[in-house]
């Protein structure tokens, strides 16, 4: 799933899509790694799952990311996803 992440953000949450890249926004800053831990904290949040269902793949240091869900199918990703943005 790829994520585009925005640290120090006022507002926290999903911020939407664009072109199959989820937007979420986070307070912490991209420090140690402190904006990547919220940004998977409210992917897990978000998807209803555990956080360690969630994992980076790719993008540790970028606000470009990638990550896995675990036992979660894509579909479920999908429709666990749009309607949080629709409610949002």
């Amino acid at each position: 799933m790829p994520v585009k992440a925005q640290p120090r953000a006022r507002r926290i949450g999903l911020a939407g899509q664009l072109a199959g890249v989820l937007k979420v926004q986070v307070a912490q800053a991209s420090e140690d790694g402190k904006a990547t831990d919220a940004v998977l904290k409210l992917l897990a949040e978000v998807l209803n799952v555990k956080r360690p269902q969630v994992k980076l793949l790719s993008g540790a240091s970028s606000r470009q990311k990638r990550f896995l869900v675990t036992d979660l199918s894509l579909a479920d990703v999908s429709t666990r996803l749009r309607l949080k943005l629709e409610t949002a």
